[in-house]
């Protein structure tokens, strides 16, 4: 990592010595994934008016000059565009360069920024970042530079999370005052007007409901590019289908976790639902492949709070509670945040078993009214265990020891009704032995090398009975299952 650059400066701010910020998640990243990446993420600009302040950097010139033409389009839905970049092939002459909102800042050939690729994004609506770095000439090893300019690899890191974003766009706005005094202080003045209602937005689950759409936009264009990009032709398949398919769970893990930051009352909801869950299944002997299922749909299992997604909701058929005829199996509301996780066909099961997590064991819960064993087991511990974290979180004024005892008094009521009586036994197994000291690790996984959270068994299908009648659960077939 190059001393005195962007990302050296935000890696050195999270150092364990500072124990107020979490550490950051640093991933390998193909020049091919962070052009769809980038261009998902400026997309949402175009699709809504969040007017935001966006500061790029480009290493050379001639990359903006590819992206110029584009970048005026964004500019009419922006307050402010700043473009870092080593000035080479006349792009200060380019239109868009003399727009009155877009700034250009000709980089020196040996800042350390000129190596870099940024492209952040801050409003009170919307927040993103990628923030990566060129590899180096060592990190490439023996192989060296790569002849193709679409196998150059980047090291960093993307994020939708407000408050790092916050924090790269003062790193940057500081390092343009070594260029350009005037603007930094005017881009300090729009910083400092919008710093306190982006602290502010995220307060409250309502605001990420936007995120359903850009997520879905971000899987759309990582998957285009994987089947029709050049960089197919030119490395090992795996490779590129590796780093695009972790690209696109991270879009969901980033969610998630954005998701759980706006919960103030109980930020860590995820990490300690996924640490329940897979505790649950280790106590009732479920096999390796379903504990791995239950941590992945522990993590993620709050996506449906995403109520808006019309790019899903508009293209598939209307359903209903009944089926059309006596063979066609009925189909199940649409959970619009759920649809949005579909998108990835690798997490089809994952989808299934967080659709019916709010099913009740005695058949009166939605979506599909499913009843005792027709409730997929996974969904059914996700269910009873998402509960009992809420009601411990409900409980904290109280010790812990009594706290789990209380929340499991709450689960018991309405065993046999809601819950699988033998999943409320179960359960009151893992609390006895919480209280005899059992620690589980509650922790986010690194979200830029999660790809280990997904196996063949997370894009299997799952047979759920509706009404006697076993089906086989996919989106594909039934639209919304």
């Amino acid at each position: 990592m190059l001393e005195g650059s962007i990302l050296d400066k935000l890696r050195s701010a999270h150092l364990t010595h500072h124990p107020d910020k979490p550490p950051l998640n640093f991933g390998v990243y193909y020049k091919n994934t962070l052009v769809a990446l980038c261009h998902a993420l400026e997309d949402a600009i175009l699709d809504a008016d969040y007017s935001p302040l966006m500061i790029t950097a480009f290493q050379r010139g001639k990359w903006y000059l590819e992206e110029a033409d584009r970048y005026g389009e964004i500019a009419g839905r922006s307050r402010q565009i700043v473009i870092l970049a080593a000035p080479d092939g006349g792009f200060g002459d380019h239109p868009t360069s003399q727009r009155s909102n877009v700034a250009l800042v000709s980089l020196e050939e040996a800042d350390p920024v000129a190596q870099e690729w940024h492209l952040v994004i801050l409003s009170p609506n919307y927040t993103a970042m990628v923030l990566c770095q060129e590899l180096s000439e060592a990190d490439y090893g023996v192989a060296g530079f790569p002849t193709e300019d679409l196998e150059r690899k980047f090291y960093g890191l993307w994020t939708f999370e407000p408050a790092l974003v916050l924090e790269t766009v003062e790193l940057l706005v500081e390092h343009v005052g070594r260029y350009n005094p005037a603007l930094q202080q005017r881009l300090k003045t729009q910083v400092e007007e919008m710093a306190p209602l982006v602290q502010g937005a995220f307060c409250s689950v309502p605001t990420v409901e936007h995120m359903g759409d850009i997520v879905s936009r971000v899987v759309d264009y990582l998957q285009t590019r994987e089947t029709t990009s050049p960089l197919a032709q030119l490395l090992p398949t795996s490779s590129l289908d590796n780093n695009l398919t972790s690209n696109e769970l991270q879009a969901f893990l980033r969610v998630a976790q954005l998701i759980d930051q706006t919960d103030i009352s109980n930020p860590m909801v995820a990490a300690e639902v996924a640490a329940l869950s897979e505790a649950m299944g280790q106590l009732l002997d479920l096999p390796s492949w379903q504990l791995h299922r239950l941590r992945l749909a522990g993590l993620l299992h709050r996506i449906a709070l995403l109520q808006s997604y019309d790019r899903v909701l508009s293209s598939v058929t209307s359903v209903s509670d009944s089926a059309e005829s006596p063979d066609q199996a009925p189909y199940c509301p649409l959970v619009p945040g759920i649809q949005v996780l579909r998108r990835m066909q690798r997490l089809s099961a994952i989808a299934t078993i967080l659709t019916h997590q709010s099913e009740w064991w005695n058949g009166a819960g939605l979506p599909a009214r499913l009843a005792g064993d027709g409730i997929p087991i996974e969904s059914r511990i996700l269910g009873l265990v998402a509960e009992f974290q809420r009601r411990v979180v409900e409980h904290r004024d109280l010790p812990l020891e009594e706290a789990l005892v209380a929340a499991l008094a709450d689960c018991q009521v309405q065993q046999g009704d809601r819950w699988d009586p033998k999943l409320v036994e179960a359960l009151g197994l893992l609390v006895t032995a919480l209280q005899q000291g059992l620690s589980l690790p509650v922790a986010m996984p690194k979200i830029a090398s999660g790809l280990w959270l997904l196996d063949s068994y997370s894009q299997e299908n799952i047979q759920i009975a509706y009404g006697g009648n076993s089906i086989t659960s996919t989106v594909e077939k039934t639209h919304g299952h």
